[in-house]
């Protein structure tokens, strides 16, 4: 009898991954060597003070993760690290804020967490700035693809790493944080960008953000600071606009909805280093025919139903909207258009140029069923 592996189905279809990435405002990381039970949190080693704060914070329905992570570094008189990274505060977003701790025992991680969480002074391990942590799910207890796919690629993303000299970026083991079937899946911190199907020509364009970003097609899951709906428009920009969205901030909105959740009008304004501002608005429509049914993880009886949407309609406002957005729009420039199957610029004397061409259609999963 042949064995099944939901990761090998997904990609039998050539199924979309972008719009998988779950959505969190903090994630806390918790490195421990042990073995990870199937329910990593649940493993022998977790204290119980630290399992009565997740289900307190679980009750409270706190937008909070929790996972475990280790590297293969580990020294018995070491202390454990702790990572809390907070989505940043304020009108635009780029990502996620980094605290630090080091603690001898993970009793020592509740106080932590309940103390950040109010808001209480702390003193965090102070380290660069442009220091970045990446999680890559090896958890095979969890789902057998995470431990086929993600173990070698872990394995291999350190030594590519160790060969670009990149000695600013961590490579750690995590513990499930969803989406098997994509495996090997990563998420980049602190910017929280999760990615699937990675392979180490992939994993080099992420690391060191060069190349063609025609891979984000591939590869990219979409950006945690944003809801499902909207992570397929951020996608679309990101391919516009080239290596330097990644530098960009954002905040972005549901301005309308359809009652089946068949279609979304959205808006999304970006912020640029020099604070200079573009609007962005578009439709997000279900894509019958991208959409799939298929088992989400290896263990699962009955395959379910993931949706995938795609860009209509998108209008990017170029005047510059540093003090507010006015109130009355200006005629936008259309550069994507479902109904011409690809996009072009029409010309207006008060907005500059800015792009030429994009993908008439980009599609999105926004149906990710929670671990």
């Amino acid at each position: 009898m042949t064995r099944f592996f939901c990761a090998d189905s997904s990609r039998e279809v050539l199924e979309d991954k972008i719009g998988s990435a779950t959505h969190h405002q903090t994630y806390v990381l918790i490195e421990y060597s042990e073995p990870w039970s199937c329910s990593a949190l649940k493993s022998p080693g977790i204290p119980e003070n630290l399992k009565a704060l997740m289900a307190q914070l679980e009750t409270e329905g706190q937008s909070i993760r929790f996972l475990l992570i280790r590297r293969n570094l580990c020294l018995l008189n070491q202390q454990k690290t702790v990572l809390i990274y907070h989505q940043e505060q304020g009108d635009f977003c780029g990502g996620y804020q980094r605290y630090e701790f080091g603690v001898d025992t993970l009793e020592e991680v509740p106080a932590i967490v309940t103390d950040f969480l109010n808001g209480e002074p702390l003193n965090p391990i102070v380290s660069s700035e442009d220091y970045q942590d990446i999680l890559v799910c090896t958890h095979g207890r969890h789902d057998k693809c995470c431990g086929k796919y993600g173990i070698p690629f872990y394995k291999q993303a350190i030594a590519k790493l160790h060969h670009l000299k990149l000695e600013n970026i961590r490579v750690w083991q995590a513990s499930h944080f969803g989406g098997h079937r994509f495996a090997p899946t990563a998420i980049t911190f602190p910017d929280g960008r999760y990615y699937g199907g990675l392979d180490v020509e992939s994993f080099c364009s992420v690391v060191t953000r060069e190349g063609s970003l025609e891979i984000f097609n591939q590869i990219y899951r979409g950006w945690s600071i944003l809801p499902y709906e909207l992570q397929v428009l951020e996608q679309t920009l990101m391919l516009q606009f080239g290596w330097d969205w990644f530098k960009y901030k954002i905040s972005a909105k549901i301005l309308k909805q359809g009652s089946d959740k068949s279609w979304f009008e959205v808006e999304l304004s970006i912020q640029k280093p020099d604070e200079t501002r573009k609007l962005c608005r578009a439709e997000i429509v279900r894509d019958d025919e991208k959409t799939v049914v298929l088992k989400g993880s290896c263990t699962m009886e009955k395959p379910v139903l993931f949706v995938k949407y795609y860009v209509d309609q998108l209008h990017i406002f170029s005047d510059d909207f540093t003090e507010q957005v006015p109130q009355e729009m200006p005629e936008p420039v259309t550069v994507a258009s479902k109904q011409t199957g690809e996009a072009f610029l029409k010309t207006q004397p008060h907005l500059p140029l800015a792009q030429t061409r994009v993908s008439g259609k980009t599609q999105a999963s926004l149906s990710e069923p929670s671990p």
